[in-house]
């Protein structure tokens, strides 16, 4: 900064910014509101349908967060240049005031272009000669330096976060310039650190490192200059660097433990980077496509995609970025298997080959495994990818299917058919050298995320979108893969968890399924209202699913509370005055009360004989792990009721129309999931032992008492005058329910080892 620029400066300008960003900040405070509370909320509350239901309401939701977004992007930028003003005004006072004591020391202080001089006057000299006019001079070219980096700092923080994104805004926000400042200036060192020839480093700065990473892994400014200093190829160098014990014996010796920490933090920290809309973020994302099929180095067998599918196991990756990441993955799984003759060979882990994964999961060798658990965490990513096509039927390959005339011809394969039917997974161990669950486990977790809109592990909240045609259709192709080889899942029981929550979320089309007729019978939809896209899936499809799924612990477990929750929701729905006539499902109140039952006790039904499967089978799977998960379930769901979402996962009829339904629903699932949890525990079929009959009836017998339980609370939430004939209403429509489970489950008897009762 030039000496007469701080020495004259007018700071007025800069004040009048302040002020103008003050006001701005105020504005967007209330435009924030009003978007949150009345853009929002009325989206929320309306009762969408249609087309509307997914895209216009996303929409709205995602418009509503940019008000939050811009809110918090105005008030960093007036962060930064409140800082600014004060710590330049602060300088100038610190100038003039050193200027003072010289002119008082008898020196004299002179503009000379860019910068100033210090002379001492002839008559009288200063008290100790040069020495004072050599500190002044230092004095005041400290303070121009000090000026000079707080007004460098602070333009290159604003540049960088306004850069941030190309539209919209960003959501990060800094309180001063200090700690934007701050947060590039590490990224910068961390990144010299990253880039240094990997045998040269140390047990010092590796720690610098990583304790820098997990501090600042979701500061956007930190990660983007932290990714573009690295680059793409440096980020796949060092990380197949540090994780090999030849590099660096006493980094790796002294540091093994904490190389899954680093590896989290670098991934949390890459993650952040791609949400980064920057020229220089939009080059990194190519190249390490690009690099994704290429040696790491030119001595290296191991491929770019083996090392970054590792570093994305944590973090909500950029969509795009995934998507092509996604694409050039398969295209090279696709070369290297001869278009999936092979298995995927090119993957396994060899005896010398380090680790890439520290987790203790698996090697790290397979990428598709750490590129599944990204796309866990990115549900749009993971829809798109799924229904890609893996292979066209005009392409080279041997899958074969039967056209309609029963002629075997080639088949198209999508990633998720592949993936899910063909794929030869390689062969992985975890750190105790068991078999690893990994590839596929990460694999329903993905799944979960494409089908549910949602994050996997996590529950639909009220802002979650109703499910849009791509994710009913990955459900639709779950549920037929599944029934059409029920050993997918059972072969990988482990994956039933994703499973049946996917399937608790998609109660609505799976009772529309059961009841026969589907869309060709306008009364079902009404029925089972749907907001947004229904999954259309056969009756027997559903069947084999459902038994399939009842044979894990915790599928089953997902899927009887969320039916429970879902069946209570619907007798509130379908009982309340207010609903109005087109909405209206067109039968007596007798009628209607005993279809939910029905429909509900034909779920539950064919749940109790996967169930039956899995403790009277072969896998001999107790009675109390059963009970175990849905007592697991029961604390998940806990604090969801009362917002009008079907408790658990599944939609009463959807987020939007449970919500605009009113507040009986809530209490009317809490009650009946009060009752389910304290007196039709499950551990009541645990003393029952080994007789089919008497588990049957003790399951119908609890079911027919839920139904009993959830009409009643509906009719007294709503001064309904059949209150008294519901009882019977529930036991006849449960009864049939329980009928139509086992005359369903008779098609697929060879896949059951037990009776299947009558």
């Amino acid at each position: 900064m030039d000496f007469e620029a701080l020495h004259s400066a007018n700071f007025k300008t800069l004040d009048d910014t302040v002020d103008a960003w003050t006001k701005m900040l105020a504005k967007l405070a209330d435009l924030k509101k009003d978007a949150r509370d009345g853009l929002r909320g009325k989206a929320n509350k309306a009762n969408w349908a249609g087309y509307n239901a997914t895209v216009s309401r996303e929409f709205i939701g995602k418009t509503a967060e940019e008000f939050n977004d811009a809110h918090t992007q105005a008030e960093s930028i007036r962060n930064i240049i409140r800082d600014t003003q004060g710590e330049l005004k602060t300088q100038q006072r610190l100038l003039k005031e050193a200027i003072e004591r010289g002119r008082n020391n008898h020196m004299s202080v002179k503009p000379a272009g860019s910068g100033f001089t210090v002379t001492p006057n002839p008559d009288p000299k200063p008290a100790n000669g040069q020495a004072d006019v050599d500190a002044l001079r230092g004095e005041l070219q400290g303070i121009l330096n000090t000026a000079t980096e707080v007004d460098n700092t602070a333009s290159t923080s604003l540049k960088a976060l306004v850069d941030l994104t190309d539209y919209g805004f960003s959501g990060q926000k800094y309180a001063d310039r200090d700690s934007a400042a701050a947060a590039i200036k590490e990224a910068e060192n961390l990144a010299r650190i990253a880039k240094k020839n990997p045998e040269d480093l140390t047990v010092k700065e590796f720690d610098t490192l990583n304790a820098g990473l997990k501090k600042y892994s979701g500061d956007e400014l930190f990660s983007e200059r932290f990714a573009q200093q690295l680059e793409a190829k440096g980020t796949l160098e060092f990380w197949d660097a540090i994780t090999d014990p030849a590099t660096n014996r006493e980094v790796y010796s002294e540091r093994r433990e904490q190389l899954g920490d680093l590896q989290k933090n670098l991934s949390l920290t890459l993650a952040t980077a791609t949400q980064a809309d920057t020229p220089e973020m939009r080059r990194w994302t190519y190249e390490m496509t690009d690099l994704g099929s290429q040696p790491v180095h030119k001595n290296s067998t191991t491929m770019g995609f083996q090392v970054m599918s590792n570093l994305m196991r944590w973090g909500n990756f950029d969509d795009q970025f995934l998507k092509s990441y996604g694409s050039e993955l398969m295209e090279t799984e696709k070369a290297a298997t001869s278009n999936g003759r092979h298995g995927a060979t090119v993957w396994t882990h060899m005896g010398m080959d380090p680790n890439l994964n520290r987790t203790g999961e698996d090697s790290g060798s397979d990428p598709m495994i750490g590129y599944l658990k990204a796309l866990s965490n990115s549900p749009d990513a993971a829809t798109e990818f799924f229904n890609d096509p893996f292979l066209s039927k005009d392409e080279d390959h041997d899958f074969k299917e039967k056209n309609e005339d029963g002629k075997e011809v080639k088949a198209s394969l999508s990633n998720f058919d592949y993936l899910f039917e063909e794929r030869d997974w390689p062969p992985e161990r975890d750190e105790d050298g068991d078999n690893s669950i990994s590839g596929r486990n990460n694999l329903a977790m993905a799944l979960e995320a494409g089908t549910t809109g949602h994050p996997a592990g996590e529950l639909p909240t009220i802002d979650t979108p109703p499910h849009n045609p791509e994710q009913a259709k990955l459900m639709e192709s779950m549920v037929a893969s599944i029934s059409d080889d029920p050993d997918r899942l059972k072969d990988h029981s482990y994956m039933s968890d994703s499973v049946g929550q996917i399937a608790s979320e998609y109660l609505p089309d799976i009772n529309r399924a059961t009841a026969d007729g589907g869309s060709e019978n306008e009364s079902v939809p009404k029925l089972f209202p749907i907001a947004g896209t229904a999954a259309d899936m056969q009756h027997t499809d559903v069947t084999r699913f459902l038994a399939t799924v009842g044979q894990n612990p915790e599928g089953y477990a997902a899927i009887e509370v969320g039916q429970k929750a879902y069946m209570a929701g619907l007798m509130d729905y379908h009982l309340d005055p207010d609903l109005p006539a087109d909405s209206r499902y067109p039968h007596s109140t007798e009628e209607t009360i005993k279809e939910i039952a029905r429909r509900s006790g034909e779920v539950e039904g064919t749940l109790a004989i996967g169930r039956n499967e899995a403790v009277l089978g072969d896998a001999k799977t107790a009675d109390d792990e059963f009970e175990h998960a849905t007592n697991q379930k029961k604390n998940t769901i806990s604090g969801l009721v009362g917002l009008g979402v079907g408790v658990g996962t599944s939609f009463i009829a959807s987020p939007i129309v449970g919500a605009a339904v009113g507040g009986a629903a809530g209490t009317v699932t809490g009650v009946v999931l009060e009752q389910f949890f304290k007196d039709t525990d499950p551990e009541n079929l645990a003393g029952l032992g080994h007789d089919v009959g008497l588990r049957w009836e003790a399951s119908k017998d609890a079911q027919t008492d839920m139904a009993r339980v959830a009409g009643e609370e509906a009719a007294k939430a709503h001064n309904s005058p059949d209150a008294e004939r519901i009882q019977e209403w529930t036991r006849i429509g449960t009864t049939d329910g329980f009928n139509d489970a086992s005359t369903s489950a008779r098609r697929m008897a060879d896949d059951l080892e037990t009776e299947i009762p009558t």
